[in-house]
């Protein structure tokens, strides 16, 4: 990346409200991390302070901005981090372009429906019988897909990914490194004194334009599906049990766990460590804060913390009482202490002879 504020205008649809139209551009970086040369973007007040101590060379601002620094080349654009954004896509790090072709040590099973001119399948990579890859799918090194798994057009695993037999995968779906799609979900009679297995018949399903990202684990059900709505995005390192149903649009954060024959409706938000109890229903346009623990049926349409989970203003209020607490325990302490003292002052005289 080379080049002048000038040039970079009619990228990021801007004006330039301060500062030298000529001065270069070499990269980009955050406010606090720029050096001479980086773009940086600026959109909220509560960083107005790092936004005076830049070192950057030019920063994206909102169009209506004041208290700009005379010194940097001030871009006015209508949204910063989205026009920040664009200019990361068109000089960072790039896409690895799709390169239709099976790979020599790729093993492809018996009855595999697969266009080897329309897809990219890499070195080691095992598709077992009766797959069904369509065009444009990307299946990295030492994948292993199941058979009779159907993946959907466009969709993209990255190496070292797994899914397991039968299940089904939508157009646009990615699947970041250490996935697992279809493991068995963790199901145990008891009985004799011991842990019996209870079959896994179930399968996955994965809409369309859903992304998974690394070492998360989404188990097969027990019969049935566990089904993931379109345009879901689950993070890193998440749990989803058997049998559970994710709607349309979801964001599950990292580390969280959704336990068996869960449910959330369209538009949850799951924050980083939440964990959804089995057979709970969270509804629509929820959000869980992090950490958030839910044993309950919830209700949509509002925020939740804590645990049990509660709304929001609720739990705020519990941790203020938590918070009291040791000046709560200190004032009773010295209540006590004087109560005490007092008693012992208005205690009948026991001395003999009175």
């Amino acid at each position: 990346m080379d080049v002048s504020a000038e040039e970079l205008i009619p990228l990021v649809d801007g004006t330039l409200l301060t500062g030298d139209p000529k001065v270069r551009i070499t990269g980009f970086a955050s406010l606090k991390e720029a050096k001479p040369g980086d773009l940086t973007f600026f959109y909220d007040t509560r960083y107005q302070k790092q936004l005076t101590a830049t070192a950057a060379t030019a920063v994206l601002v909102p169009a209506d901005a004041e208290k700009l620094p005379g010194s940097l080349a001030c871009i006015g654009v209508e949204d910063p981090s989205r026009a920040f954004e664009t200019v990361v896509e068109a000089f960072g790090l790039q896409p690895i372009p799709f390169r239709p072709g099976i790979h020599p040590t790729a093993v492809i099973g018996a009855g595999v429906q697969v266009n080897p001119d329309k897809v990219s399948i890499a070195a080691n990579a095992v598709v077992e019988d009766r797959a069904v890859i369509a065009d444009g799918v990307t299946i990295g090194a030492n994948c292993t897909v199941g058979p009779d798994v159907h993946i959907g057009a466009d969709s993209v695993l990255f190496p070292n990914v797994s899914v397991y037999q039968a299940s089904l995968l939508g157009e646009r779906v990615i699947l970041h490194s250490g996935t697992i799609i279809g493991s068995d979900g963790y199901g145990y009679a008891f009985e004799q004194g011991r842990r019996r297995k209870i079959r896994q018949a179930g399968i996955v399903q994965i809409d369309n334009d859903v992304e998974i990202g690394a070492g998360t684990t989404v188990d097969r059900a027990r019969f049935g599906r566990t089904w993931i709505g379109e345009g879901t995005k689950i993070d890193n390192q998440v749990q989803i049990g058997h049998n559970v149903i994710i709607g349309k649009h979801c964001l599950v954060v990292a580390q969280s766990g959704l336990a068996g024959s869960s449910t959330l409706e369209d538009y949850v938000v799951c924050a980083a460590q939440t964990g959804v109890g089995g057979h709970v229903t969270v509804g629509a346009q929820a959000t869980l804060g992090g950490r958030a623990g839910v044993v309950r049926d919830l209700p949509g349409g509002r925020i939740y913390l804590g645990y049990p989970a509660i709304p929001i203003k609720d739990e705020q209020r519990h941790q203020v009482y938590v918070r009291r607490l040791p000046k709560m325990a200190e004032h009773i302490k010295n209540l006590e202490t004087r109560i005490t003292a007092l008693e012992t002052d208005n205690a009948p005289d026991q001395t003999p002879g009175n």
